[in-house]
């Protein structure tokens, strides 16, 4: 599971082809798209998604790009509508999981169950940052407490955390879950997941 909309920095606009669920900056290309002025020195920005109920907030440092660095197969929507101007991925963290289920994609309900989560960037960033930390809550009353998972590092902005599982008789089916990432750039990430993963 991946929740990857690819966001790129171009001139000082930011903008959104919602209906397609794709970001980029300095786009304008009719009523599906919202821009916004950015000014060009370093700011701290806010971006925030929702996709099928899961909801990924963002909080990254950019500016105006200096060297061009768009991805071939996410090029800036810009240069399709004629813009000038140089262009580069943002350094969002996008996570994958590996939520360890078994062929019916089901959970034992009771003891502990680990999961993998991986903190990614879009491609060619030329020197992306390293995940340093990652923490892993999960709820079992749909969202209403939110319990922390042991969580600990497992190789290059990889992580393994530990769900707890109530007894069958004592949960509902579903177990959602909530992840915060922060990389060496100061770049953070907010998913959250309301229903992960079933329990049996």
């Amino acid at each position: 599971m991946n929740t990857r909309p690819p966001l790129l920095r171009r001139k000082a606009t930011l903008a959104g082809l919602a209906t397609m669920g794709i970001f980029a900056l300095g786009c304008a290309v009719g009523g599906d798209v919202v821009t916004y002025d950015l000014p060009a020195e370093s700011a701290r920005y806010t971006f925030e998604a929702e996709t099928n109920g899961v909801k990924t907030v963002w909080e990254y440092t950019s500016a105006t790009a200096t060297e061009a660095d768009a991805p071939e197969l996410q090029p800036c929507m810009g240069e399709v509508i004629g813009n000038s101007g140089e262009c580069r991925p943002e350094p969002l963290i996008f996570l994958r999981y590996d939520l360890g289920l078994d062929l019916d994609n089901t959970v034992e309900a009771t003891g502990t169950h680990r999961i993998t989560v991986v903190g990614y960037y879009q491609e060619r960033i030329s020197t992306p940052p390293q995940v340093t930390e990652l923490h892993v809550e999960s709820s079992v009353d749909g969202g209403r407490t939110w319990q922390p998972a042991p969580t600990q590092a497992a190789g290059k902005n990889t992580f393994t955390a530990k769900i707890t599982h109530p007894k069958r008789d004592q949960a509902p089916e579903e177990v959602g879950l909530r992840i915060t990432a922060a990389d060496s750039g100061g770049n953070t990430v907010k998913q959250t997941i309301p229903t992960a993963y079933k329990l049996r």
